[in-house]
């Protein structure tokens, strides 16, 4: 079997692995020398641009077609430029020297610094193109353009040195490295592997203690830990084959009474195998009773399959209609949203057309106050008395129009902040204090009905980030829930919203004086469809709608509770969700 060496092994693959990383280090070495030069090439030809245009111009529009062709002559001698073409402003060629025919194509590929790429039979050409602009009395004309090409000979030239330099470089180095490795693996591995593997070689069987490893090793490694590995197992193999010896002796020792046992086991089993007999027999009979035992248990067991695979399909059926319920629960919650959201409406509207109607009285008594003033006018019966009067009511008439449309106005405004933000989950920035009134106001259709009075307390700004729309929905819900449950048969009614916030966390306190809830209903408060007024329309979706705006929507806590003859609390905590 061929020995592959372990140290050589590992020399190729560190070796291999540099090689590459080396190559490749320095072709992108090599490839940034010959960007960096071209790019220095580029910056030559602008600065001939800059030198040669102005000449150039000059001759093209004085149709100096010698003085043109002698200066691009003289820029063909520069060693970088290998080739100059001169068109006029209808793109005739003028003059054209060095790698240049007319079958090149030119491509420009950037129009603010004018380079070119370069299509053409010659290979590696690039190169630079400008347009001659002269100026005359203030006018600047273009007179032609100038294509200044260059190739990428040019840049192998001049970074020829550099190449050479870079190859050498990486080769001196590789030599070294290859050299140290070599050195290195030879006196740390190969050698000491190479005078561990002749001892073993000489193992003796018979006096295992002289064929341990004895190897001057300075440096504890594993070279040393396979050493000592090695000795100790030579040192518990003598050890063994010791107690071998010993446990031979007791093997021989033991036969002896095992033949003495042989004999009196003999008898035994004589005297066994009749007692086996019998039980055999009995064995049978036992089968017999099992196998008829197990035909019984077979259609037991068919039985009890059937009726589990009843029970699974009685499961799935009852999976589904679990499912269709939570679907219908959930449009019955976006329904009940929307139905308080329409009753706001139609409260809001017939509100509205209240201080509108009067706005419209108030308008059309203005008019025949104008017409009347007017008839005056024409008739010249227009006296001071008069028109005192005039301005006086038209005054009246328009601070009742002002105040009327206001109130109509600031209605509008709330029920529109409130309906927008219940049909938008997103999050933004409100004053809690500010958006609470504005709640309040949208309701004050429903509220004006009643004696009853809201009393909101809070500090003058409590600022928090959190979805409007849920805010709106959970006062809009436990307002009407006190007005229509709790202060349905109270006449002056009060309730009262305690708002603050510490840190970041916000807590709200609601309560009425209504009559409250017991015990026993307190603890179905916040279960769905639960209602004490399910003869009268309710749909006991109220208080259910505004846990799961707490817990889900606002990622808080809800609670509520109703002592003795103090109507119905609410307690709410939800965090800034910033």
């Amino acid at each position: 079997m061929k020995v592959t060496s372990l140290s050589r092994t590992l020399l190729t693959r560190v070796l291999s692995f540099y090689f590459v990383l080396t190559f490749l280090v320095t072709c992108v070495q090599i490839g940034a020398e010959y960007f960096n030069t071209k790019e220095h090439i580029k910056r030559e030809l602008l600065t001939i641009e800059r030198t040669f245009s102005s000449s150039l111009t000059r001759a093209v529009w004085e149709l100096n077609t010698q003085q043109a062709v002698d200066i691009a002559q003289g820029l063909v001698d520069i060693p970088m430029i290998k080739g100059i073409r001169v068109t006029d402003e209808n793109n005739q060629v003028i003059t054209q020297l060095g790698e240049v025919s007319n079958s090149t194509k030119y491509q420009l590929k950037n129009e603010d610094d004018g380079y070119l790429n370069i299509n053409s039979s010659s290979d590696g050409l690039f190169g630079h193109n400008f347009s001659l602009i002269f100026e005359f009395s203030g006018r600047t004309t273009k007179v032609g353009s100038v294509t200044l090409l260059s190739s990428n000979q040019v840049i192998f030239d001049r970074i020829e040195v550099g190449i050479y330099f870079l190859i050498g470089n990486a080769m001196v180095k590789t030599a070294a490295l290859v050299l140290l490795f070599t050195i290195a693996f030879n006196k740390l591995l190969t050698n000491p592997l190479n005078e561990l593997t002749e001892q073993m070689n000489q193992f003796d069987v018979d006096d295992p203690e002289a064929s341990k490893l004895h190897i001057i090793n300075y440096d504890h490694n594993e070279l040393s830990i396979l050493q000592d590995s090695y000795n100790n197992l030579i040192t518990e193999l003598a050890r063994h084959k010791e107690k071998l010896a010993d446990a031979q002796y007791e093997v021989m020792s033991t036969n002896d009474k095992l033949d003495e046992q042989n004999l009196i086991l003999e008898q035994e089993v004589a005297r066994k195998t009749s007692s086996l007999s019998t039980t055999m027999l009995k064995m049978e009979t036992q089968q017999r009773e099992l196998i008829e035992q197990q035909t019984q248990l077979k259609a037991e067991n068919s039985r009890r399959s059937k009726t589990e695979a009843t029970l699974m399909q009685t499961n799935n059926e009852l999976k589904s209609s679990i499912a269709e319920l939570n679907k219908a629960q959930v449009r019955l919650l976006e329904a009940e949203k929307m139905a308080i959201l329409g009753g706001l409406s139609a409260e809001v509207t017939h509100e509205v057309n209240t201080p509108i109607g009067v706005s419209i009285t108030s308008t059309t008594y203005l008019a025949d106050l104008l017409s009347e003033l007017k008839r005056d006018v024409e008739e010249n019966k227009l006296s001071k008395r008069g028109l005192e009067g005039f301005v006086e009511k038209a005054e009246q008439s328009i601070e009742l129009q002002l105040n009327n449309l206001n109130r109509a106005s600031e209605l509008i405004s709330s029920y529109k902040q409130v309906a927008v933000d219940q049909t938008n989950d997103k999050i933004r920035k409100i004053d809690l204090c500010k958006y609470t009134r504005e709640v309040v106001n949208s309701l004050t259709p429903k509220i004006k009905k009643t004696n009853h009075v809201i009393n909101i307390n809070c500090p003058q700004s409590v600022e928090v980030y959190c979805q409007a729309g849920a805010i709106s929905q959970i006062f809009t819900n436990l307002i009407v829930n006190s007005l229509t449950h709790g202060l349905d048969k109270t006449v002056n009614g009060e309730i009262n919203i305690d708002i603050s916030k510490q840190n970041d966390t916000v807590h709200i306190h609601y309560s009425d004086n209504g009559i409250g809830v017991s015990e026993e209903q307190l603890g179905y408060l916040f279960e769905p469809f639960y209602t004490t007024k399910s003869n009268q329309g309710g749909t006991g979706l109220g208080t259910h709608i505004v846990h799961g705006l707490v817990v889900d929507t606002l990622n808080g806590t809800i609670s509520a509770s109703s002592p003795e003859g103090q109507g119905l609390h609410f307690d709410i905590r939800f965090d800034n969700m910033q």
